[in-house]
Order: C-alpha cells, then structure tokens, then sequence
C-alpha cells in the first residue's frame, strides 16, 4: 500500500481574462495525514520568494471537479471542458489556477488506492496529533 502520493503537474496561472502562464506544481497525499492534500508551488511564483504550499482536504479536490465548492481561503470548479480551476486567497491577494481535469483524477485515483474514500480515520495516529497540539 503506498504511503504517499505524489505527482507533477502543469497548470496555468490566470494572471487576467486574457493571459495567464503556465507553471508547475506538485501535489502530495500523505496516509498518516489521511484528509488532506498538499499542493505545492516554487518560489517563482511567490511575492515573498519561497515556496508556497497549500493544504485543504481531499474531498474538497475531488468535489471541485464535479461543482463550484470551497469555503474560506481555497475554492474550485469545473471550468471548461477537461479543466478545473483552484482559486486561493491570501492577506496578500488571490490567485486562480488552473488544471487539468484528467490529472488531478490521476491523482486523486491513487490518493484512494492509499487510502479508501471513508477508511481515513484507520490512518489517523490521535496520539501523535494530540501530542502535536500541545507542544
């Protein structure tokens, strides 16, 4: 069974209606951090000049493909045929890029395989979340 899932994609970053710039990004799906998914970007695309990582739940990248969802700092929706569009806000402005349809399918299909839709409480350690919490 994998521990953890990682993949390479491509994006464009949505600068205005007209123009926008491709740019790359990893997401990563850890067991022992079964609910969520980490999407990560390089620095180049920072105002600050490091990397910039988001974490949100699994479920939420999955509804996204399907239905405009998302609440506080991260949206998404189908947008367009094959594509889905991660809208993320920050103190520091907000963002929109977008995916392909197909590969975060590629990659929520193996997030599963790690672990199952319903299953990711077995993966959960409380005791070490716990201990995290209070140090």
């Amino acid at each position: 069974m994998l521990a953890t899932v990682d993949q390479a994609l491509m994006g464009r970053l949505v600068i205005s209606p007209y123009v926008s710039r491709g740019i790359h990004a990893n997401l990563r799906y850890l067991r022992d951090d079964p609910y969520a998914v980490h999407l990560a970007f390089p620095a180049a695309i920072s105002l600050e000049g490091g990397d910039v990582e988001w974490v949100f739940a699994r479920e939420l990248l999955d509804d996204g493909l399907y239905a405009p969802t998302g609440e506080g700092d991260v949206h998404l929706w189908p947008c367009g045929p094959g594509r889905v569009m991660i809208e993320f806000a920050s103190p520091h402005g907000v963002a929109a890029v977008e995916f392909t349809a197909a590969d975060v399918r590629r990659f929520l299909h193996w997030s599963y395989r790690a672990v199952p839709a319903g299953q990711e409480l077995r993966h959960l350690d409380l005791d070490a979340s716990l201990d995290a919490l209070l140090d």
